[in-house]
């Protein structure tokens, strides 16, 4: 994935819709520290009220007897109290709140920007590395700007504010007081070009835990069935040792920040104390001033002992930024065409024109195809494992384009890279083989066909039940539904577990039905049901495929055999083509095909 830049500049640039409410949250916190900076200078305020009495700083406001100066101060603490804990309450509201909605719109675009990404890009990613991006890195993002945000910008305010309040009392002692802070500022520099990477690679080392936990649960019945076990427990046991080591790196190094600042820090202090003391002593500075100037040493350089904790959580939520950033910055290849697609326009007629097409380059799966299938026909596509039949399917939904060296995919004479790909994929509804089901109800599971308006694809409502019904009925699902423990209301379980893979077959017909899509796509729909589940698709195919382009992909010939018109493919060609009694008597490959499933001649 693209890495441009450092990340908190881009973090910035995408929270642009948001820079009203940051810069209320960054108001909230710089006020709430300024207060916070307040109660010093009353205090040295009251030792020069006691010292000076009428001659003190306060008495040249109006107020020459010392009590009335003191009740004065005394107005002031109140005050300055009562507005600093109002904007910390402020500043903690502004500040969460931005947090929560920031990582939900980064979560939620950062999920819409993958489900818009091609096929392709996704052979090379593990659903456990996008889970950890989703979930951890956005959580880890949203722990930042919880906190870590206002403790960065409250440091600054410190730091800025007391710099000025010593230069304006004492320029000698700042210039003495001000050494440490070169220091700690290169310090913490320097700690963070070498944090950055260590905690680059424990965000990468996440992904692969999670990728690990993914596979092994998807997988549980296989490694039960292998009594695998001990296995995965050693596999998931050396990826989580993995990701301890590298926190484990990381951590030696941060938590090496704080001591060594400390010992810079009381330098400075030290140099307040002894060098301002004397001064006070010789009569070349004020005892208030003195006493404000040890007050604000200990409120400057103390913060800095966290810079080492604010360093270590800024690190960790750059890391994890940089990874959402990088993922919203890939491009998809796959995109929009110009034109729009109206359900009600389309005839369904398919062209394949000289397509080519490699997963792999230098290795062709489609070698100049041309196949014509025609509209409100049921035509059936065979050939052995690898000739090219789903990926026929994938290239007309455009989840993946032809390469440039062939020709077009067509729909009634149209490039279906000129179209929408919300509107081509609505005119289309596919049955495949590895049927999934949503974690849920029959029901629901059923109504995931039901299309959204087209003119507000977020306006999805739930169709109405006697639709769900009527669409189980001709898909054969209806009475084994009723038969289920809650009817429609049975929950199916996660990819439909619960259910039988003839069951869920015909729950994905139900839905594809309920589509009403004009081109009806099965790709090895009943490749792996039973003989009686074959009979009841079958049954319900003669009433759903009629006035209905139906392109049918099968491996089992038994399916195929009443299809309008057959295509044999063979490394990435039309082979052989004609119904299924012409392609018998021709003795070809689908008669060698048939004979080898049935166990009969050709000619039988």
């Amino acid at each position: 994935m693209p890495s441009v830049g450092h990340p908190l500049p881009r973090l910035l640039r995408y929270a642009r819709p948001f820079r009203a409410r940051i810069r209320w949250a960054t108001t909230c916190s710089i006020l709430n520290k300024l207060f916070d900076l307040a109660p010093p200078f009353i205090i040295g305020a009251a030792i020069d009220v006691v010292v000076e009495k009428q001659d003190s700083l306060v008495a040249r406001l109006g107020f020459p007897d010392p009590f009335h100066q003191l009740l004065l101060l005394g107005v002031a603490t109140v005050l300055i109290w009562s507005l600093e804990s109002v904007f910390e309450w402020l500043y903690g509201v502004a500040w969460r709140n931005l947090a929560q909605a920031i990582q939900h719109e980064a979560r939620v675009d950062v999920y819409g920007h993958v489900q818009d990404l091609e096929l392709r890009w996704f052979e090379d990613r593990s659903t456990g590395g996008l889970l950890a991006i989703l979930s951890d890195d956005v959580n880890q993002l949203e722990r930042f700007l919880d906190g870590g945000a206002n403790d960065i910008i409250q440091l600054a305010v410190t730091a800025t504010t007391v710099t000025i309040a010593f230069f304006l009392i004492s320029p000698s002692v700042a210039w003495l007081a001000m050494l440490p802070v070169p220091m700690v500022i290169l310090g913490s520099i320097w700690f963070q070009k070498r944090l950055e990477p260590r905690y680059a690679e424990v965000r990468a080392q996440v992904g692969n835990l999670n990728a690990r936990l993914a596979n092994a649960i998807s997988g549980i019945a296989t490694v039960k069935s292998f009594t695998a076990e001990s296995a995965e427990l050693r596999r998931v046991g050396a990826e989580s040792e993995e990701y301890a080591a590298r926190n484990r790196r990381a951590i030696v190094l941060s938590a090496a920040f704080s001591p060594l600042i400390r010992v810079v820090i009381m330098a400075g202090f030290l140099v307040t104390l002894l060098y301002g003391g004397w001064l006070a002593l010789e009569g070349g500075l004020a005892v208030g001033a003195f006493g404000l100037l040890v007050f604000l040493t200990q409120r400057l350089l103390w913060p800095f002992t966290r810079v080492g904790a604010i360093l270590d959580q800024y690190q960790r939520a750059m890391a994890s930024t940089r990874r959402v950033l990088d993922l919203l910055a890939v491009k998809s290849t796959i995109v929009d065409g110009p034109r729009r697609l109206p359900l009600g326009a389309i005839d369904g007629e398919l062209r394949f024109e000289d397509v080519r097409f490699s997963y792999v380059p230098g290795t062709p799966v489609l070698d100049g195809l041309e196949l014509d299938l025609p509209a409100g026909e049921t035509t059936a596509i065979v050939g052995s494992t690898g000739a090219g039949k789903s990926t026929l399917i994938k290239l007309l939904l455009r989840f993946y384009d032809p390469d440039d060296a062939g020709g077009p995919v067509r729909i009634d004479g149209e490039d279906v890279r000129d179209f929408e790909l919300r509107d081509l994929r609505r005119a289309i509804s596919l049955v495949s083989q590895d049927v999934y089901l949503f974690e849920g109800t029959v029901r629901e599971n059923i109504a995931y066909g039901w299309p959204a308006p087209v003119d507000d694809p977020t306006g999805w409502r739930e169709p109405p039940a006697e639709r769900i019904v009527e669409a189980a009925r001709l898909a054969e699902a209806h009475e084994f539904i009723l038969a289920l423990p809650n009817g429609y209301d049975t929950i199916v379980g996660e990819r439909g577990q619960k259910l039988s893979g003839g069951q869920r077959q015909r729950i994905a017909m139900a839905r594809a039905v309920l589509k009403d899509a004009p081109i009806l796509v099965l790709d090895e729909a009943t490749a792996s049901v039973d003989n009686e589940t074959e009979a009841a698709i079958q049954r319900s195919l003669r009433t759903i495929c009629r006035d209905r382009t139906t392109v049918v992909i099968a491996h089992r010939l038994s399916t195929v055999r009443h299809a309008s018109r057959i295509h044999v493919l063979d490394r990435g060609r039309v082979a052989e083509a004609g119904t299924h009694e012409e392609l018998l008597h021709l003795g070809g490959i689908y008669a060698g095909l048939w004979q080898v499933q049935t166990g009969m001649m050709a000619d039988a």
